[in-house]
């Protein structure tokens, strides 16, 4: 059985580790309990018996539009609809907030599961990639944003 929590405590060596199983990279030792805390709407958490199984993150505006970020599910969860209640609690969770709009982005192998399985529908949107993947290679995502912030005015 799968437990489901809005806002669900988790350690920041949890989500390391399903992180780099997810995204398929080494574990880093990122400081994921700060960032969402200080950044996000909220977060879905999934656990079972063994502990975090799963894991959505609920970037938003400050108004009307959320994005879903680091959508994740361990690999013993998959195929069990882990990852479609995960985004399905984030969207009423964020309708509640007072939020219109839920925004993804994702690969293309994932597009069966966010169109077929959470209900997205395509859209037009754009990216620029500011940095290149070399320059960021191997530097952990928290200490990349402590640079940004020392650089404000």
């Amino acid at each position: 059985m799968v437990d489901y929590s809005w806002r669900g405590t988790f350690t920041n060596a949890e989500l390391n580790a399903l992180h780099a199983e997810g995204f398929g990279h080494k574990v880093l030792d990122d400081d994921w309990v700060t960032q969402v805390s200080r950044h996000s709407l909220g977060w879905v958490c999934a656990r079972d018996g063994e502990g975090l199984v799963g894991f959505v993150n609920v970037a938003w505006d400050g108004g009307v539009h959320a994005f879903i970020l680091d959508t994740l599910v361990t690999e013993r969860a998959q195929h069990h609809g882990v990852g479609t209640r995960l985004v399905a609690i984030a969207a009423e969770e964020a309708k509640a907030a007072g939020c219109e709009w839920l925004h993804v982005d994702f690969e293309d192998h994932l597009r069966p599961f966010y169109f077929g399985g959470c209900g997205f529908t395509p859209t037009n949107a754009g990216l620029i990639a500011l940095f290149s993947q070399e320059s960021l290679s191997g530097r952990p995502r928290f200490q990349r944003q402590q640079r940004h912030m020392e650089r404000r005015p």
